[in-house]
């Protein structure tokens, strides 16, 4: 079994997303001794965002491309490999304006590739990356799941959306939410989510 660890939060041992999700790895190696981690740091190791050589690189046979194509679709393959090869995936982000980090929106760009991890058939499109169960950990300063602010959380359903659209539909979601409103709010935000880490844990 392999286990994809990603992260994003720019703000490394003081991310509760960060945190969280290493938390829920560590837990869910234990529960399968013999998995193989791979971590994938975006913000320390960031993706390029897609440029003109990807866009052309993607429809240009590999026997023409140019060195920058080949170098933009390599970083590319690399991303999508991983997540192709994974049987249990764990993102960390942020809210940040309403939305997942630029980071993991980069990531996400590189590895929703037509004919890869999705693909176009006559019945509408089809994701070919199946069997995955992944957790979408995400930490935010408001209150976003319910209330007033619900309509401004563009980052989990934009998440849900994109990873079924893949074809990962098996997703469960463990928001810190509320982590600028106080220390005691904080407090209890990461509480909650700890006990959905263990939850998590238990019955995978």
């Amino acid at each position: 079994m392999t286990i994809l660890l990603v992260t994003s939060s720019p703000r490394g041992d003081a991310s509760h997303s960060t945190l969280l999700a290493m938390e829920l790895t560590e837990r869910l190696r234990r529960a399968h001794p013999d998995s193989v981690l791979v971590r994938r740091d975006l913000a320390r190791d960031e993706l390029p965002h897609i440029n003109q050589h990807f866009a052309a690189g993607i429809s240009t046979p590999a026997e023409r491309r140019t060195a920058e194509q080949e170098h933009a679709i390599a970083v590319s393959d690399a991303a999508a490999g991983e997540v192709l090869a994974a049987d249990i995936i764990v993102i960390a982000t942020g809210i940040i304006n309403f939305n997942v980090s630029s980071t993991l929106k980069s990531w996400l760009d590189h590895v929703t590739r037509s004919g890869l991890t999705f693909r176009y058939t006559e019945s509408g499109p089809e994701g070919l990356v199946k069997n995955k169960k992944v957790y979408l950990v995400v930490a935010s300063g408001g209150v976003y799941s319910e209330g007033p602010a619900a309509a401004l959380d563009h980052a989990v359903p934009y998440m849900k959306s994109i990873l079924a659209f893949m074809g990962m539909t098996d997703v469960e979601v463990i928001r810190i939410e509320g982590v600028a409103m106080g220390a005691e709010a904080e407090q209890e935000a990461v509480s909650r989510a700890r006990g959905l880490v263990s939850e998590f844990a238990i019955a995978a």
